[in-house]
C-alpha cells in the first residue's frame, strides 16, 4: 500500500501495527498515543477522525490477524490519548472493537476485550449508548472456550458494571428487550453472566428493574432449573431480592402480568423452584388481594395437588395450604353478582381506575371437577371445601355450572374416605336446599300427599321444612341408584351415608323422598333390603331422635301423613312394617299384620329380622312400649302383638328373651276376648289424627305388595330351575 493510504499514520507505525510481535505493535501504539495527544493539543478534529477511520477500516477488519490486533491496540491508544474527549469519537472507536468480539482467533478476541476495557476506562458513562452491543458481546465471551478470553471479558464486565452503577444515564427500557431475548440461553456461563447483571441493575437505586420483571421472570425461573449449584444459589438470591423489592413497591407492581408465570413454575418437578414460585404466589395474594381472582383457577390447578405431599415436601405443602386459605378469603358475595366486563370504576374526578376484579366461577369449577378424583384424600377434601365455599358465596353462579359439578359430586359418594364423603354429602345437601336452585313444581303433589290414606281435614297444616329444589330429588334418586348398583357400598357405608344426610337435611324430607322412590322400585329384593336399612336407622340412630319422637306420638296431620308414606314402602319388608307400627303405637294394626304373617313364607332371613326386632324391643328406644305393658287393660293389642312375635319365633335366645319379658307383665296371660265396649283398648292413647288413617287401606296395600314379592320369588325360582335343567 502507498503511504498516503494510511495518513496520518507513518510507515513505521503501519509496519509496527502489522508486526506479529506484540512488543512492536505496542511501540506503534505508543507512537499513536503521542500523535493523538498532539492532535488534541492543536484541536485537529479532522486528523483524529481520519486516524480512527484508518485504524477501524484498514486494520481492525483486516484479513491478517496480526493487523487486527494492531488495529485494536491502536484504537485503545487513541482513546487513552483522547482522555475526557474520547466520548466524542466513540462511534468510530467502539464498533470495530465489538466486531472483533466474534473473531475466530482467540487472541484477537482477547485484545478486543483489552481494547474496549481501555476505551471504557477513559470514556466511562459515554459508552452507555453502546451498552446493548457491549452486553451482547460480553454474554458470548462469558462462555468463551479460551480461559484468557474469559478472564479478559470478566475484567471488562466488572468495569461496565461499575460504570452502570455510577451512571444516571443508563437506558433500562432499551435494555429489557435484549435481556428478554438472551435470558433463555442454554449456556451455563451465559446464565451466570445474566443473573449477575440482574443483581447489579437491581442494586442501582434509580433503576426500577421490578417494573420490568414480568418480561424476564419466566426466563429467570428457567435459569433456576440449571443443575449448577452456583447458578442456583445466584438465582435464589436474586429472586429473594426481587420479592423483597415487590413488598416495598407493591403499589406499582404489575402482579397480574406475573401470575401465570408463577402458576407455571408452581407445577415444576424441582422442589426448590416449586416452593419459590408458590411462595411468590402467597405474597402476591397478600399484597394485591382481589386482583388475583381472575387467576384463581390457574392457581388452584397448581396448588391443589400439593395437598398430597408427605413429609419430604412438607414445606411446599404448608405454603400451598396458605395460598389456598388466602384465596378462599378473597371470595365474597359480590362475586355472585354480574358485572359488565368492559365496565370500569370512576373516581370522584372522573379519572379511570382499575376495572373491577371478579371471580370467574366456570374455570374454577373445571379445575375442581378435575381434581375431585385425585388420588390424595387431602386434595379431594380441599376441592370439596372449595365447592362448599363457592356455594355459600356464589350460589347463583354455581348453579350455572351445576350440570358439570353435580354428577361429579354424586360419584364421590362412593369415595373410600369418610371425611371426603361427609364433605361431599354436605355439598350435595347445600345444593339440594339452596334457594338459588330451580324450585320444585308446586303444582305437582308428592306421592305421599296425593295418595295418602289420611282423611283430609280443614285444620291440617304442614310442618315447616327447608325449601327444597329439584336437585334434592335428583340427589335422592341418584343415592338410590348408587345403592342399587353397588350393594357392597350399601352394606358397608349405607347407614353412614344416610345418617349424615339426615343430619344435613331434614330427616323427614329424606325419609319421605326415599319412601316415594322405593314404592316405585321394580327390583323388589332391593326394595326390601333398602327398607330394612332405613328402618334400622330410623329405630336406632341418634340423628333421627326427633323423627322417631314425631312418629311415636302421631300428634299432627303431618306426622300421620309421614307414617302413611313410610308404610307404603315399608310394606316391602313385613318385619319392618310391624316395627313401624310398634314405633307409632298402632298396636291393633300390628296385630292385624302378624295374623297375615302366618300366610307368608317364613325363611331364615325373616326369622333373623324378628330376632333383631326383639332385641330392639329390649333397647332404650322402646322403653315407652315396655312401660305400657304395665297397663294390660288398656294395651290389649300391644300384648297380643308381642305374643304374636313370640309365636313366630323358634325356641331361640330371642324367644327366651321375649318370653321372659312377657312373664313380667301383670296378668299378662289373661287376654280378654270381649273388648267391644272398651274404647281405649282399640287405640291407646286415643289420638285424634290417628283416627283419620284408613288402616284397612294400608292393610290391603301390605297384602298387595307381599303378593308381588311371592310371585317374584317363585318366578325367579322357576327360572333358576329351568336354567339348571337346560345346563
Amino acid at each position: 500500500m502507498a503511504e498516503k493510504d494510511f495518513l496520518p499514520l507513518t510507515q513505521n507505525i503501519v509496519r509496527g501495527l502489522n508486526d506479529k510481535l506484540y512488543e512492536k505493535r505496542k511501540t506503534a501504539a505508543l507512537e499513536i498515543e503521542r500523535m493523538v495527544k498532539e492532535f488534541v493539543a492543536n484541536n485537529d478534529v479532522r486528523q483524529i477522525t481520519r486516524l480512527t477511520a484508518v485504524l477501524a477500516d484498514e486494520f481492525a477488519v483486516s484479513h491478517n490477524n496480526h493487523s487486527r490486533k494492531g488495529g485494536l491496540i491502536g484504537l485503545a491508544a487513541t482513546a487513552i490519548a483522547l482522555g475526557k474527549d474520547a466520548g466524542l469519537y466513540l462511534k468510530n472507536l467502539i464498533p470495530p472493537v465489538l466486531a472483533c468480539f466474534y473473531d475466530q482467533d482467540s487472541r484477537v478476541r482477547y485484545y478486543a476485550c483489552e481494547a474496549l476495557y481501555n476505551i471504557a476506562k477513559v470514556a466511562r458513562g459515554s459508552v452507555l449508548p453502546f451498552f446493548n452491543d457491549v452486553f451482547d458481546g460480553l454474554s458470548k465471551l462469558a462462555a468463551d472456550p479460551d480461559p484468557n478470553v474469559k478472564n479478559g471479558a470478566e475484567l471488562l464486565d466488572r468495569l461496565i458494571k461499575d460504570i452502570v452503577t455510577e451512571s444516571s444515564s443508563f437506558d433500562l427500557v432499551s435494555f429489557i428487550p435484549l435481556l428478554r431475548d438472551r435470558i433463555y440461553t442454554a449456556n451455563p456461563f451465559a446464565k451466570q453472566f445474566l443473573v449477575s447483571w440482574l443483581m447489579v441493575i437491581d442494586a442501582v437505586p434509580d433503576l426500577d428493574l421490578i417494573a420490568h420483571l414480568p418480561e424476564f421472570l419466566d426466563g429467570l425461573f428457567n435459569i433456576f432449573k440449571d443443575r449448577n449449584a452456583e447458578i442456583r444459589k445466584m438465582c435464589e438470591a436474586v429472586l429473594g431480592e426481587f420479592l423483597r423489592g415487590i413488598k416495598r413497591e407493591s403499589k406499582t407492581v404489575n402482579f397480574a402480568n406475573m401470575v401465570n408465570i408463577l402458576v407455571l413454575h408452581s407445577q415444576s418437578e424441582d422442589d426448590v423452584i416449586q416452593f419459590t414460585a408458590i411462595t411468590w404466589l402467597r405474597e402476591f395474594i397478600i399484597l394485591s388481594g382481589r386482583t388475583m381472582l381472575p387467576f384463581n383457577a390457574g392457581i388452584l390447578k397448581a396448588i391443589l395437588p400439593c395437598m398430597a405431599y408427605e413429609q419430604d415436601k412438607q414445606n411446599i405443602k404448608e405454603v400451598a395450604k396458605a395460598v389456598n386459605q388466602s384465596l378462599m378469603r378473597l371470595i365474597t358475595e359480590d362475586d355472585d353478582k354480574d358485572f359488565d366486563s368492559d365496565s370500569v370504576a370512576m373516581d370522584c374526578d372522573n379519572a379511570v381506575v382499575e376495572p373491577q376484579t371478579q371471580l370467574d366461577v366456570g374455570p374454577v369449577v373445571d379445575v375442581l371437577t378435575l381434581y375431585m378424583t385425585h388420588k390424595s384424600i387431602q386434595t379431594r377434601i380441599a376441592v370439596l371445601r372449595w365447592v362448599l365455599l363457592l356455594h355459600v358465596k356464589t350460589p347463583n353462579k354455581i348453579f350455572g355450572q351445576i350440570d358439570q359439578l353435580f354428577p361429579k359430586l354424586l360419584d364421590t359418594l362412593s369415595d373410600p374416605s369418610d371425611e371426603v364423603v361427609v364433605l361431599d354429602l354436605e355439598a350435595l345437601a347445600e345444593i339440594s336446599a339452596s334457594p338459588a336452585g330451580p324450585p320444585r313444581n308446586s303444582s305437582t303433589q308428592s306421592m305421599s300427599e296425593a295418595g295418602s290414606p289420611v282423611s283430609s281435614s280443614s285444620d291440617q297444616a304442614s310442618a315447616p321444612h327447608r325449601q327444597l329444589n329439584t336437585y334434592f330429588h335428583k340427589f335422592m334418586h341418584n343415592v338410590m341408584q348408587l345403592f342399587r348398583t353397588d350393594r357392597k357400598l350399601l352394606e358397608e357405608r349405607g347407614s353412614f351415608i344416610l345418617r349424615q344426610l339426615c343430619l344435613l337435611l331434614n330427616a323427614e324430607d329424606i325419609y319421605r323422598a326415599l319412601s316415594e322412590i322405593i314404592v316405585q322400585e321394580e327390583d323388589l329384593l332391593f326394595a326390601s333390603l333398602m327398607v330394612r336399612y332405613l328402618n334400622m336407622i330410623l329405630l336406632t340412630s341418634s340423628e333421627l331422635f326427633d323423627l322417631r319422637d314425631q312418629l311415636r306420638e302421631l300428634a299432627t296431620p303431618d306426622s300421620c301423613s309421614l307414617f302413611c308414606c313410610l308404610y307404603q314402602s315399608w310394606c316391602h319388608n313385613p318385619v319392618a312394617t310391624v316395627s313401624l307400627c310398634l314405633l307409632t303405637q298402632n298396636y291393633k294394626h300390628a296385630c292385624d299384620l302378624l295374623v297375615i304373617f302366618g300366610q307368608l313364607e317364613v325363611n331364615v332371613e325373616f326369622l333373623i329380622q324378628i330376632d333383631k326386632l326383639v332385641q330392639l324391643i329390649e333397647s332404650p328406644i322402646f322403653t315407652y312400649l315396655r312401660l305400657q305393658l304395665l297397663d294390660t287393660q288398656h294395651n290389649h293389642f300391644l300384648l297380643k302383638s308381642l305374643y304374636g312375635l313370640l309365636m313366630l319365633l323358634p325356641q331361640s335366645d330371642a324367644f327366651t328373651t321375649l318370653r321372659n319379658r312377657l312373664d313380667c307383665v301383670p296378668n299378662g296371660r289373661i287376654l280378654s276376648c270381649d273388648i267391644s265396649d272398651k274404647r281405649g283398648l282399640l287405640d291407646f292413647p286415643c289420638r285424634e289424627h290417628v283416627q283419620r288413617i284408613n288402616f284397612q287401606e294400608l292393610l290391603q296395600q301390605f297384602k298387595t305388595v307381599q303378593q308381588k314379592h311371592f310371585i317374584n320369588r317363585h318366578s325367579r325360582s322357576s327360572f333358576l330351575a329351568k336354567n339348571l335343567l337346560n345346563a
